[in-house]
């Protein structure tokens, strides 16, 4: 065997070994994903929790993160571990927002103060949207939605939720309160006040009930009673 044979035989196993290393290291590096992945869901830390879940792959995967360019997203979905329960598309996990609470866990005290998040947002007929502007019926929506619970849109629907309230002395803060006939809706905060999207012209508000006016229709309990506010 001449020397450059001799040569190209040995930079050919040079190139079968680096290919066996990667090879190794990518293996290496799925089982790290695998095992944190798995770590994440039975500790819960893959329910919304971005930042639990990359510390977690981080450690796994021996210090390697997003920020050194290892790319988290592509490494998941080729395990094909995007549409696993808890953790979803990466690429699309946010950290809860501030105040967020779980679903099924809200009570009255949670809706009063979710509510009192969108005081100054301006009435507008048919409106849902916080940005632009929401009716009464569209703010209770909202607010409810926002603890995760879901409400129909219009007040005719939505004062059949829940459980009824026999009489205002009986109400808890977070409680709806319906008036004038089914065509308005606010939340009960205590002590006579509660805070609505009243009428054009408006913005949401905390003022005296309208059942101080002898127009309350019926009350409804979606979560259970917060205290006083």
């Amino acid at each position: 065997m001449s020397m450059t044979e001799a040569l190209g035989r040995m930079q050919g196993i040079q190139s079968m070994i680096a290919d066996l290393t990667r090879t190794t290291s990518a293996q290496t590096n799925t089982a790290a994903l695998k095992s944190a992945a798995a770590t994440a869901l039975a500790t819960g830390t893959g329910t919304g929790d971005a930042a639990s879940f990359t510390d977690a792959l981080t450690t796994a995967l021996g210090g390697s993160s997003a920020s050194s360019g290892t790319d988290i997203s592509s490494l998941v979905s080729g395990l094909g571990l995007g549409g696993a329960t808890g953790l979803g598309a990466l690429s699309g996990l946010t950290t809860p927002a501030a105040g967020s609470v779980r679903s099924g866990a809200a009570t009255g005290t949670d809706v009063v103060a979710m509510a009192k998040k969108y005081i100054g947002v301006p009435y507008v007929w048919g409106g849902t949207n916080p940005a632009t502007g929401m009716d009464c019926s569209g703010f209770t929506q909202r607010v409810f939605k926002d603890l995760g619970i879901e409400l129909p849109r219009v007040v005719s629907d939505q004062m059949k939720q829940g459980t009824p309230v026999a009489s205002l002395a009986e109400a808890k803060p977070g409680d709806l309160l319906i008036s004038f006939g089914g065509n308005h809706i606010s939340i009960y905060l205590g002590n006579g006040k509660a805070i609505d999207a009243p009428v054009p012209g408006k913005t949401i508000q905390i003022r005296d009930a309208w059942e101080q006016q002898s127009n309350l229709t019926s009350i409804r309990r979606i979560v259970p009673a917060g205290g006083a506010s």
